[in-house]
């Protein structure tokens, strides 16, 4: 049996948290420079307001029915979201974290009295010790696994969880359950299966095995198996290392200036470093790309990346934001309302413990680390960007934020104050 353990609309429960008054009331959370909606409550649903929705669209809609609006806070939702995991991992012997509010679970054993006192005892842990509200699905497979979870948020009485392993019971749900809404469907599949006349999940799951392959391929044909209860996708362990690290934001007014842009490559290229060397990692290539605005010929974005290999698998922020600057030096070029979006990705990721070096490299790589360990632990007592590397410099980015809530759980200062 694998469960799956998703937080409810987390950004908003986790602004409500600090903020009990919140509760019952539309909210929304927004993205980078405050641009679209990426997190509803559920009454700012059932106004109607979409997820991707760009907010200058709305706010006067939202002013007018008293939504509250929150800029992205993502020192408080990571840190939350690392409290909620921490629970899952003490409660259960195998988690695989799927995204910042969503992990698949395992249980260890195949007594669904247990599995379900199991997954009842974290619904209520996580709210008392969180106060973050969580939906749990558990089923034979991932697929099957997040129907079940979604049946948990639209159903009251399930109180936050559902169990669904019986036949019976699986075909039930699937003969009413929409096919776009399947776990592994997507936009492009879904439609094309809505005009072969297949509305529902029971109509795919009733399709001949063949027939799915046909349609989408093998990842449609496990979808297939796993509607039937046969796990494809197993649960990975923790320690995997990530394939790849990216830094990226979209700015508040495009940047047409290639040394504004150097500051801001080098500094996404440094946070890349930091977060590099946390996981005791090493990289061998990166990318830098940049999107300008919609091009009036095309109508569509312009866009802007180039690749480069290192010469040897490296955690240094000064290799890794030069390359970066160099990469940027070879694709700039003028664009009339500038660029609205730039990001760092580090590929190539492989295990700082099996670095291999060149046979005439003369680097002390000891003390270097012992460099950057230092630097690292600076910056995380003093604050993010107390050391940084010349070319990133000091200046802050320009970033619209105008509805930001205190750092409750990550800054001393913003501390959450209680009158008594």
């Amino acid at each position: 049996m694998i469960g799956v353990c998703d937080c409810n609309n987390f950004f908003v429960s986790c602004e409500r948290v600090f903020n009990p008054s919140l509760n019952g009331k539309p909210v929304v959370v927004l993205s980078n420079n405050d641009g679209c909606i990426i997190s509803r409550s559920n009454e700012a649903k059932r106004l109607g307001i979409k997820m991707g929705q760009p907010y200058f669209q709305i706010k006067r809609f939202c002013d007018e029915n008293g939504v509250k609006i929150f800029s992205s806070n993502y020192a408080l939702y990571s840190d939350m979201s690392h409290r909620v995991m921490t629970i899952l991992r003490e409660t259960v012997p195998h988690i695989e974290v799927y995204s910042v509010d969503e992990a698949f679970i395992g249980f260890g054993t195949d007594d669904t009295e247990i599995i379900g006192k199991t997954g009842r005892y974290i619904v209520d842990r996580v709210r008392r010790c969180t106060g973050i509200p969580v939906s749990i699905g558990i089923s034979p497979s991932r697929t099957l696994a997040k129907i079940a979870s979604k049946l948990s948020k639209q159903y009251p009485r399930l109180d936050g969880m559902c169990l669904m392993y019986r036949k019976e019971d699986v075909e039930k749900v699937l003969k009413k359950f929409p096919i776009g809404d399947v776990w592994g469907i997507g936009r492009r599949l879904s439609a094309r299966l809505l005009s072969m006349g297949y509305g529902t999940a029971w109509d795919f799951y009733c399709m001949n095995k063949a027939s799915a392959r046909h349609l989408g391929g093998i990842g449609t044909e496990r979808t297939w198996e796993e509607l039937h209860g046969t796990p494809c996708i197993e649960l990975e362990p923790e320690e995997k290392g990530r394939q790849q690290i990216c830094v990226s934001r979209s700015f508040a007014e495009g940047i047409t200036d290639f040394e504004e842009m150097r500051s801001v490559v080098a500094a996404f290229a440094s946070k890349c470093a930091e977060k590099l060397r946390k996981e005791k990692s090493l990289c061998s290539s990166l990318s830098v790309f940049m999107r300008g605005g919609i091009s009036s010929a095309r109508e569509v974005p312009d866009y802007d990346s180039r690749f480069i290999l290192l010469e040897t698998p490296t955690d240094n922020t000064a290799v890794i934001a030069a390359a970066a600057v160099k990469a940027l030096s070879l694709i700039f070029g003028g664009r009339g309302r500038g660029y609205k979006k730039a990001g760092v990705i580090l590929t190539g990721l492989s295990p700082k413990s099996h670095r291999q070096t060149r046979l005439f490299d003369e680097t002390d790589h000891e003390k270097e680390g012992r460099f950057f360990k230092a630097v690292d632990a600076i910056n995380s007592v003093n604050g993010a960007n107390t050391i940084v590397i010349a070319s990133q410099g000091f200046s802050a980015m320009r970033v619209n934020r105008n509805h930001l809530s205190k750092h409750y759980t990550t800054d001393w200062d913003e501390i959450l104050t209680v009158q008594v």
